[in-house]
């Protein structure tokens, strides 16, 4: 799958100058069917050029309001395509590391067998537990039914490590049917993931940990972090657009994955004190009827 030139094309820009320029069409249109009803007998003479221009103001109106409407759509598939191409990525980094490790698997079994051979049992043993631990850092996260999800963790736990920060992932569930998809999973997690190890930069005995499960009627998942404690002053503006305590440009993230968990009736909370930052999500399951 071809790389989007997200550089040259910004579905969000593009919208917004559409969003933009045909409100101020629709605005004039008005202005000028208005002006033709309470002012005609100044302005404008004779009924068939107040009905004409009253009829060019309608036509404008609803062509901007149709470019409107399909300047939100196209924004909306933006930012879809965006989070797709987030996940392939991911795939493509997770199939890159299952590939390495099986090419290196009869290397290592040649070692291991050369180590036996020669009766060094101790330096194989040593040797097989380092190459489960590799392994381990993979597997780990091929938990779920979501290929993509398993890829985002795999490439979140490999970067917590790059960072120093232990990472404990803990999936009590296969999230089998989720209705949330996957690329717009892949971008909550992500987001929330990185939150956390945002708050995790500087701190001593950093831990990031990550739940997946579910109950009876929800799937749920947490992502905790032993960071600073989040202000109680701050805690209901973190999820609006724009809000941050990183500079400006930031606060985009947690208002993506707030409005994502909104949009299948999903919760988002966040629990902070000086021991433990936590959030939690929620979405509902969805029966097969709702799901045609």
């Amino acid at each position: 799958m071809p790389r989007l030139n997200y550089e040259r094309l910004n579905m969000r820009k593009v919208s917004g100058y559409a969003i933009f320029i045909n409100s101020l069409q629709i605005l004039a249109a008005l202005l000028v069917a208005l002006l033709s009803i309470f002012r005609g007998d100044d302005i404008f003479t004779g009924v068939v050029e107040q009905a004409a221009l009253s009829s060019m103001a309608l036509v404008v109106i609803w062509g901007a309001v149709l470019d409107i409407r399909d300047a939100f759509s196209a924004r909306r598939i933006g930012d879809a395509s965006h989070m797709l191409q987030e996940a392939m990525d991911k795939l493509t980094e997770l199939n890159g590391a299952l590939r390495a490790q099986r090419h290196d698997f009869m290397n290592h079994l040649q070692v291991v067998y050369s180590l036996m051979e020669m009766q060094d049992y101790d330096d194989a043993q040593g040797y097989i537990e380092k190459v489960y631990q590799d392994i381990q850092k993979v597997s780990r996260s091929l938990k779920t039914a979501i290929p993509a999800v398993n890829a985002l963790l795999a490439s979140k736990l490999a970067e917590c490590e790059d960072r120093g920060v232990s990472a404990t992932l803990t999936v009590d569930s296969a999230w089998d049917n989720m209705p949330v998809p996957d690329w717009e999973l892949c971008r909550v997690l992500s987001n929330l993931i990185d939150n956390g190890l945002d708050a995790l930069k500087d701190q001593p005995d950093s831990k990031l940990t990550i739940l997946l499960g579910e109950t009876i009627h929800d799937y749920t998942f947490e992502v905790q972090n032993n960071g600073p404690e989040v202000p109680t002053t701050i805690r209901d503006r973190i999820f609006q657009l724009g809000f941050s305590t990183k500079g400006e440009g930031r606060g985009t993230g947690l208002a993506i994955v707030s409005n994502i968990m909104k949009s299948h009736s999903g919760t988002l909370s966040l629990t902070s004190d000086s021991n433990q930052t936590r959030f939690s999500g929620v979405v509902p399951k969805t029966t097969p009827q709702a799901n045609p």
